[in-house]
């Protein structure tokens, strides 16, 4: 249980950082990261850092597929968590 409390902050702080990264590199017009990752970065549970990272940098969010699903991806990883620990 401790090794997945330690996963799940690395990887939402990483999904953070990655939103926070894209949107300098959007302000910039410098190569960005591929929508792709950011997926992927919340399907391997970093859902909560890539949401506040949206929410937090304005980053992503007039997307409909951003603004829904990054919340939808961490309603589904809390209630998985929830039955984990069951």
């Amino acid at each position: 249980m401790k090794y997945l409390l330690i996963y799940l902050l690395a990887i939402n702080f990483v999904g953070f950082i990655v939103m926070y990264s894209d949107k300098k590199r959007a302000i910039k017009k410098k190569y960005r990261i591929p929508e792709k990752t950011l997926f992927l970065v919340a399907l391997v549970g970093g859902s909560l850092g890539t949401t506040l990272g949206m929410e937090t940098f304005r980053h992503k969010t007039k997307h409909w597929y951003f603004k829904w699903g990054m919340p939808t991806i961490l309603g589904l990883q809390i209630i998985i968590l929830v039955l984990v620990m069951k």
